[in-house]
């Protein structure tokens, strides 16, 4: 499972630059890795994993701005397609995901 973590956050006052700030930091600091400019994810062995990470995000939620919570599976996550430009990107994945028998 991949959890990917969208927001858009005020950061006109010195304040919201703060809260914008704190809760980028407390995304990295549950092992989410930025994928683009406020687009973070992080990849989780189960749904029951994806789920305790998505109740630490929830937890963390700021009074302003938007936020969304998306879950997919690995096939759907290898399945994006990615374009810097008209070129297109190959997807790189932060995690290496390790198989045990």
């Amino acid at each position: 499972m991949w959890v990917l973590v969208f927001f858009d956050l005020p950061t006109e006052t010195k304040k919201e630059r703060k809260v914008y700030s704190d809760f980028r930091k407390k995304l990295l600091d549950d092992g989410f890795t930025m994928f683009q400019f406020s687009i973070y994810l992080r990849h989780c062995p189960s749904q029951e994993n994806a789920d305790v990470h998505i109740r630490r995000v929830k937890n963390i939620l700021p009074e302003k701005g938007q936020i969304g919570i998306l879950s997919i599976t690995d096939k759907q996550f290898g399945k994006m397609e990615l374009f810097h430009g008209k070129k297109e990107e190959p997807v790189a994945t932060p995690y290496q995901q390790l198989e045990l028998f």
